[in-house]
Parts: C-alpha cells; sequence; structure tokens
C-alpha cells in the first residue's frame, strides 16, 4: 500500500508540469490575440502584399478563427480561402495542407496529454482532500510544491535554450516531429507564420507555463505555513 502511495504521489508531481506546459500550449492554439497581434509586430501583412496577396485586418482575423476552428474540428485537412478582386483563391498548397494535418495531430497530442494529466491531478487532490485527511493534505500541499519546483527547473532550463539558439531548437523539434520537410514548404504559410511570430509564441507559451507552476506551489506552500503558525499558536 505504501508502494501504491508513492507511486500516486510521484505520478501527481510529474504530472504537474506536464499539465503546465500541455495547457499553456493549449491556451496559445486558441488565442486570436496571440495571431492577430504577431502578424502585426511581423509586419505580415506586407509580406503578404508584396507576395500579391493584400489582405485586410478582418481577413487575417478570419484566417486565425480558420485555424482555430480547424484545429479543433474533426476534418482532416484545412481548406481555408480569400477574395482577392472577386476571385476566390485558395491560401495553401498541398504540400502545406498536409503540413497543417501534421500540426492538428500534435495540437491533439497535446490536448489528450491535458485532459489524462488534469484529470488525474484533480483525483489525487480530491482523493487527498476528502478521502485521506490529515497528513495527506500535507503530503499535497509539499507534492505541489515539489511539482512546481520541477517545472520551474524545467522551463528555466528551456527558457535558456531558447536564449542560446532557438533557431537550431526550432530547426531540431520539426526534425523529431514530423516524417517530412512539408515544414519548409514555400508558399503564404511561410508568409503567414515567420520565424520570429515562432519565437514569440514559443516565449508566451514558456512564460504562461511559469505563471501555471507557480500556482500549486504557491498554494501549496501557503498550507504548508499556515499549518506551522496554527502550531506553533
Amino acid at each position: 500500500m505504501r508502494i501504491i502511495s508513492r507511486f500516486a504521489q510521484w505520478l501527481f508531481i510529474l504530472c504537474l508540469p506536464v499539465l503546465a506546459i500541455t495547457g499553456s500550449i493549449a491556451g496559445a492554439v486558441n488565442s486570436t490575440w496571440l495571431y492577430t497581434a504577431g502578424f502585426e509586430k511581423h509586419h505580415v501583412p506586407e509580406s503578404l502584399a508584396a507576395n500579391s496577396l493584400p489582405l485586410t485586418s478582418a481577413d487575417l482575423r478570419d484566417i486565425v478563427h480558420g485555424f482555430i476552428r480547424y484545429f479543433n474540428s474533426g476534418e482532416e485537412f484545412i481548406h481555408l480561402t480569400v477574395q482577392i478582386d472577386g476571385q476566390t483563391i485558395e491560401l495553401f498548397n498541398q504540400e502545406e495542407i498536409i503540413h497543417f494535418k501534421d500540426v492538428k495531430g500534435l495540437f491533439r497530442l497535446d490536448y489528450g496529454v491535458l485532459l489524462g494529466t488534469f484529470l488525474y491531478c484533480l483525483l489525487f487532490t480530491l482523493v487527498s482532500l476528502f478521502w485521506r485527511k490529515g497528513n495527506y493534505n500535507r503530503l499535497l500541499a509539499r507534492s505541489a510544491i515539489i511539482g512546481s519546483g520541477i517545472g520551474l527547473g524545467i522551463l528555466a532550463l528551456i527558457g535558456i535554450g531558447i536564449l542560446l539558439d532557438f533557431d537550431s531548437l526550432f530547426y531540431g523539434f520539426h526534425l523529431i516531429s514530423f516524417s517530412n520537410d512539408f515544414w519548409s514548404a514555400e508558399g503564404n504559410m511561410l508568409l503567414l507564420f515567420p520565424g520570429g511570430f515562432w519565437y514569440d509564441m514559443v516565449v508566451y507559451v514558456a512564460l504562461f507555463a511559469i505563471a501555471l507552476s507557480l500556482i500549486p506551489g504557491i498554494i501549496g506552500g501557503i498550507y504548508i505555513i499556515k499549518g506551522r503558525r496554527n502550531k506553533r499558536d
């Protein structure tokens, strides 16, 4: 029984940083503001116009909504069109469409891991709070602090890697994650999502994950401190 309890505790601890990271990725994927702010910061409308694709801010918002809808739908392939001079133009070529299918697979994997870790952390928390009280409350608090610390340590290493050589990390990620090189297909995809856009997105994900990692640690710390004060009183 003790071994099972210890295993459950460490599984909870390790789930916390995974929950924070997958949660921040899911938030970024579904944030209209992040897309549109990135487009504006990295002069995407100008780049598209120079490539004979003049799009308005409303057009770009529609594209963003199309991406979010696609990533959360059961559709296998993405099909986004724009209207230019009365003509309907397919936004992406076949290689880009296949790449977005691969990207969607990664995002759906993220959703699955997020759901699984969230449910386990919720179950462990409820059991600790309401079924096995007393020492298990303190165990939960200590576990939350340890999980937060591990998460912050992982994110610190990721942050160092981003600052030292983001391009190499980003390139390596693509080599590992995709079985083809369609991620480098020339077309509107690279104009919509330049390297600087992804740098900012990764920084956002890291910062949001740090905030999420801090929450359980702070709650656990407050509980431990209050418990010590109550003992002294």
